[in-house]
């Protein structure tokens, strides 16, 4: 007994946790989705201390486990992302961290929550989020991914099973008042002024520029909704969609496991936030909502060292508050020899011109390895949302050679287990059943008068369309339609087939 107690002590101590049974605002300790100084925090630790960190997914439960993407298409944007936190750190003597410390955040434990071990990946409707690619695909699309230990597979994109580099995609300090009103005044001058002032790239159509503070769909913590304090807070604090000097939505996928990330400190406590946790995702997650999205959990340990901004940071703008985090790559990661790269430079679809455009470039890439892969009969939606969560890398290969920046794409091509994807002699190319075969993605479509669900078959791009019907004739409030359950069983011979035959490979909506 007394060794059992002993070992019990080294265990993590459980500072934020979460029941999935519940919303994000009915939660023991309550969540927040927005960064300002005055949320309180919710938990204390203390440097040196095993700790444990419990998350909902980006989404708060919104995006559920179904093959529809109507969830993803009229998701309520101004909700995301919701985090766990904010957790004050002081040192072993009680003193908290100070504004111009640094906040050392190791990462020793991490994966999906006990009991719901799946994620998934969407691409948000044009109207609705958009993405880094909406002008080619505009409608919203999901994958269910399922997971095996460290490996994921989808029933939406057969033939594809690889080990996540699970992270979470958003962790990082409060900011100061003074920081916070920097982060304001410059992302609404660019909102307000960016398309007279700048010279945009039209085939990016990412839309607005910046997103300013909201009080709608606020969480504030603590902070009971409708009173003055409330009120004030939710004008100014920051929405946690971009990453900034506090760290926060960086996507960075190498911060997993045995990783470290060295924080600037803006506030006594530094209170930190984690959220957004990812089973897999590829750099650049073009889909936008493009990892694998999950519940998970976080073991830390932090340390505090004392006037670190100033020793281990250099400012890159006109304050010293213009810093940017640092972090150390863990030591456990998948491993792949052989890849295939697509290469892109500053040329767009029409075949104009950009200067040294990264972006650009980087899109162009993105298309050739969706135009690629789609000759092996996937569809290019289901590329496109394969591409923005697996283990793909993604480098900018040359910025000095004018006009054209170059970007690539590498993929692994071991994460296809039922196709070589690399070229050979062998023409035409075979492809396999389990991709023919099966019906895969949905994706939904509105127009004036009607929700048109339509299946994507990966049979080279053609679409098999099972339903329509008026959106008036099924309307319910809350809902664009709503429509009786059936079943639509498929046949399939990839490797797993006790997997792929024991259950439906979609559970689809039959307009009666």
């Amino acid at each position: 007994m007394l060794l059992v107690n002993k070992m019990a002590q080294h265990g993590p101590r459980l500072v934020v946790p979460i029941d999935l049974k519940k919303k994000p605002w009915e939660q023991k300790l309550p969540l927040h989705n927005r960064w300002h100084p005055d949320i309180p925090a919710v938990a204390d630790v203390k440097a040196g201390e095993l700790f444990r960190v419990e998350m909902v997914d980006f989404s708060g439960g919104a995006i559920t486990d179904n093959a529809s993407a109507i969830d993803v298409k009229t998701i309520d944007l101004s909700t995301v992302h919701y985090l766990s936190g904010p957790i004050k750190v002081s040192d072993k003597d009680g003193i908290p961290a100070k504004p111009g410390d640094l906040l050392a955040v190791e990462i020793c434990n991490l994966g999906p929550l006990t009991g719901d071990e799946w994620g998934y990946t969407a691409t948000f409707d044009r109207e609705n989020g958009g993405g880094f690619l909406t002008d080619h695909f505009p409608c919203a699309t999901k994958a269910i991914w399922y997971f095996e230990g460290i490996y994921a597979y989808s029933p939406q994109i057969p033939g594809v099973r690889f080990p996540g580099l699970t992270h979470p995609g958003i962790i990082g300090t409060a900011p100061s008042m003074e920081l916070l009103s920097i982060w304001n005044e410059r992302e609404k001058q660019l909102e307000e002024n960016g398309p007279q002032s700048l010279k945009l790239c039209e085939v990016l159509h990412s839309r607005p520029l910046a997103n300013l503070p909201t009080s709608k769909g606020c969480l504030l913590g603590k902070i009971q909704e409708g009173t003055p304090e409330w009120e004030k807070i939710a004008r100014e604090a920051a929405r946690t969609i971009p990453g900034r000097e506090n760290g926060g939505n960086c996507d960075i996928k190498n911060l997993s496991k045995g990783s470290k990330i060295y924080l600037p400190v803006f506030v006594d406590g530094a209170n930190f936030s984690t959220g957004d946790m990812h089973f897999s995702q590829g750099d650049g997650e073009v889909s936008f909502c493009g990892a694998i999205e999950m519940s998970g959990f976080l073991e830390l340990k932090c340390e505090i060292i004392r006037g670190g901004m100033k020793e281990y940071l250099t400012p890159m703008g006109p304050t010293p508050l213009h810093v940017n985090p640092i972090f150390e790559i863990g030591p456990v990661e998948p491993r792949f020899s052989e890849w295939l790269v697509f290469e892109g430079i500053s040329v767009d679809e029409s075949g104009r011109q950009h200067y040294l455009d990264a972006s650009v470039a980087y899109k162009r890439a993105v298309l050739n390895a969706i135009d690629y892969l789609n000759k092996f009969g996937y569809s290019k939606e289901q590329v496109y949302l394969l591409l923005s969560c697996c283990p793909c890398e993604g480098r900018i290969s040359g910025i000095v050679d004018s006009p054209n920046a170059v970007a690539t794409l590498a993929i692994p091509t071991a994460i296809f287990d039922q196709v070589s994807i690399l070229p050979n002699s062998a023409l035409p190319i075979t492809v396999p059943s389990c991709i023919k075969i099966s019906l895969l993605l949905m994706i939904c479509r509105t127009t004036k008068s009607s929700l048109r669900c339509i299946f994507m078959t990966s049979i080279h791009s053609q679409t098999i369309k099972l339903a329509l019907r008026s959106e008036n004739e099924f309307h319910r409030p809350g809902y664009m339609a709503t429509i009786t359950v059936c079943r639509v069983y498929t046949v399939s011979w990839c490797k797993r087939k006790s997997q792929a035959t024991a259950r439906p490979v979609q559970e689809v909506q039959a307009l009666r």
